[in-house]
């Protein structure tokens, strides 16, 4: 049967677009999310991300049935941020099928270098923060909150399709936040110690009722603390709003944290979010006729939770806040049901925080990659060099010490 690529036009077609991730993992870790969550996330009216950016959306048809989706989109704060132009792709999903992955890159290209993009990175649904990458290990694992999942054949088929090289690796650890007495090293206590002693920095929670300006505050430290980060995506006051309505859904104060020094000035984030999928996972991407029920009970489901931002700014790295909120969040588990953690995404190339977690007991439990397509002659790979360092796990690292 012929295979038709179409952008999506219509609501019959954004239903199949929406529609079939829910097919195709069907019965896998996977866990689906609200349906209604999912149209919320495409409307331009709704996600910010239209405010400054353009997307395309597009579905693979064999014989009327959808076999595989894509998106293109670009980011004008991005592009501007960074004094590029670089596109992106995300929503990938596909039967097992080269045809079908061929002509959906296909048609996301075309689309790209028609709106003056020089190469497309991804996948992203729709930024980097949001959903990003494609899972290369840890299949058997189920996704937490804001993590995509795939099957094997995923990475096989991307690589299969040419042109594609490998732009950055993410990590995401898994932390048994219960095993602080036996798997910590001493100096993070110590370090914790100092930063409030020595330093006069104390650490605060959010609040539900002002999360918003807390949200403000923390872009803040976000932005001047990640700013030099490959693939960095800045925020605009449209995007802090959204994630203020996001983020008062899973809201848990226990793990909404500021730290101040001793004026006031919030010099260092961080954000755990509860592990809202466990939830979904008994909703079935369906709010009624029960789901509700589920959600108003979510935190006697919850157990886990997404380490997913801890930032500080610059110039009070060197006084060990950092330290001061990763036990701040093991304390947390002794007043709420959390006992496991997954800090990430990391990128492969921030050895600190990757050996900071190492430190805490944590191994890689996920490894999502980034792919990226050059679209004109002339762009440069955006991976950093073979010089930059990237993180070894503790037997990568004996390894290479055989070899030396």
């Amino acid at each position: 049967m012929p295979l038709e690529i179409t952008p999506v036009r219509t609501r019959a077609g954004l239903k199949a677009f929406v529609d079939l991730p829910y097919r195709l993992h069907r019965g896998t870790p996977w866990i689906p999310p609200l349906k209604l969550e999912r149209y919320a996330f495409l409307n331009r009216k709704l996600n910010p991300f239209y405010k400054h950016g353009d997307v395309e959306l597009f579905l693979a048809r064999r014989d009327g049935r959808a076999v595989g989706r894509i998106s293109a989109q670009y980011d004008r704060n991005y592009n501007a941020y960074h004094d590029n132009r670089w596109g992106f792709f995300g929503f990938i999903e596909f039967e097992d099928d080269q045809e079908v992955v061929d002509a959906l890159v296909s048609a996301a290209e075309t689309w790209l270098k028609a709106h003056g993009r020089d190469r497309m990175l991804g996948p992203f649904d729709f930024a980097i923060n949001d959903e990003c990458g494609v899972l290369i290990e840890g299949f058997e694992h189920e996704p937490m909150i804001r993590q995509p999942w795939h099957p094997p054949y995923y990475q096989q088929r991307l690589e299969a399709a040419g042109g594609f090289l490998k732009a950055m690796d993410v990590f995401h650890w898994h932390l048994d936040m219960r095993n602080r007495g036996t798997s910590l090293m001493p100096v993070l206590e110590e370090l914790a110690v100092a930063s409030k002693q020595k330093h006069g920095i104390t650490i605060r929670k959010m609040s539900f009722w002002r999360l918003g300006r807390d949200l403000k505050e923390f872009a803040k430290v976000y932005e001047a603390a990640w700013a030099k980060n490959w693939g960095f995506q800045p925020y605009d006051d449209h995007d802090i709003a959204d994630l203020a309505i996001n983020y008062r859904l899973v809201f848990d104060k226990h793990w909404f944290m500021l730290a101040d020094n001793e004026k006031g000035e919030v010099i260092a984030a961080a954000i755990t979010i509860p592990d809202i999928n466990q939830v979904l996972k008994r909703m079935n991407g369906r709010l009624l006729p029960f789901g509700w029920f589920h959600y108003l009970r979510r935190k006697r489901i919850i157990d886990r939770a997404r380490v997913g931002f801890l930032g500080v700014l610059p110039e009070y790295q060197h006084t060990g806040v950092a330290a001061q909120l990763y036990m701040e969040n093991f304390d947390m588990c002794n007043e709420t049901p959390i006992r496991t953690g997954e800090p990430g995404w990391i990128l492969e190339t921030n050895t600190g925080m990757n050996r900071g977690t190492e430190a805490m007991g944590g191994h890689i439990n996920k490894r999502m990659r980034i792919y990226e397509r050059l679209l004109e002659e002339g762009a440069e790979p955006s991976a950093p060099p073979a010089n930059v360092r990237r993180y070894l796990t503790p037997e990568q690292r004996e390894a290479a010490k055989a070899v030396d």
